[in-house]
């Protein structure tokens, strides 16, 4: 079994293009490993991980760019081909985190195009959202029956997980090393009373995969008063439904980087690259 660092090192960045190369990929990146793990404010890294200004570059540059983003999908196809992904359900769920007050006031405007380290446009709600509670930040995702997650997505706390449903599953693109088009469909989906509509099941059959998502009762009974003209009963697997357990799972491992179970991130493609990088080291594990 090769050891974290030799899965992450062939995929790295070598260079930035003019201006040299960079320095001390480990040390850095050891860096931005300890502020997901304990959330602590990037000015206060220790300084055996260096400056911390410059851990704090790579990780938002990467984050932009979609370096982390590239660096998972490699993991994931090498454990696709060392058959590591349990295809047979993949099960979605979402949770809520709690924002600080310092995830809020980013700046509602583009970032300045010429500069390749940030995307060109920010979301104008910076996946914030507002509610009694406060200010809170969604994440979908799903997962395999490792339980790993396969695709993430960064959302304000407010919105809908039903809507979500297409999207997060349009996201699981795992490449074949081999060659070939990605990997995106799963044999079997399951997911909660929260994802059940019309427009999901159409979807899904569409895809032709098979799902396990138990009908609300205010559909049911909509169905029954509709007679023939309702459609037949949603299929409803109990045994592969229990195993939403997993994706469960997944979510307690992911919080369990407090950058992730609060998002300090002030602006949301920081916050997607820190979630990503979680993700990562779920993959890394042996």
């Amino acid at each position: 079994m090769l050891s974290r660092w030799a899965q992450l090192e062939p995929h790295l960045p070598t260079n930035v293009g003019r201006g040299g190369r960079w320095h001390c990929h480990r040390r850095v990146i050891n860096g931005i490993l300890f502020r997901l793990r304990t959330g602590l404010p990037w000015r206060d890294l220790p300084l055996h991980f260096g400056k911390w200004q410059t851990v704090y570059d790579r990780h938002r540059r990467w984050s932009a760019d979609g370096t982390w983003e590239r660096i998972w999908r490699a993991v994931l196809a090498a454990a696709d081909a060392a058959g590591r992904i349990d295809w047979s359900v993949v099960s979605v769920d979402s949770t809520v985190c709690r924002a600080h007050q310092h995830a809020a006031g980013a700046h509602r405007r583009p970032a300045y195009r010429g500069d390749r380290r940030c995307p060109a446009k920010h979301r104008s709600d910076e996946a914030v959202g507002r509610s009694r509670g406060g200010l809170t930040t969604k994440i979908h995702l799903a997962s395999d029956g490792s339980p790993r997650p396969l695709s993430v997505l960064i959302t304000p706390g407010q919105w809908g997980d039903a809507p979500q449903l297409i999207t997060v599953l349009d996201r699981i693109r795992v490449p074949r090393p081999a060659g070939g088009r990605p990997r995106t469909r799963p044999d079997h989906v399951c997911g909660d009373k929260a994802y059940s509509s019309r427009r999901n099941r159409r979807y899904l059959r569409r895809r032709q995969i098979q799902h396990t998502i138990p009908e609300r009762r205010d559909q049911r009974a909509n169905r029954r008063r509709r007679g023939s003209r309702g459609g037949r009963p949603t299929a409803f697997d109990r045994a592969r439904h229990a195993r939403r357990n997993e994706v469960e799972r997944c979510i307690n491992a992911l919080k369990g980087s407090r950058a992730v179970a609060t998002r300090y991130d002030k602006r949301a493609y920081v916050f997607h690259g820190t979630v990503t990088l979680a993700a990562l080291r779920l993959w890394l594990r042996p």
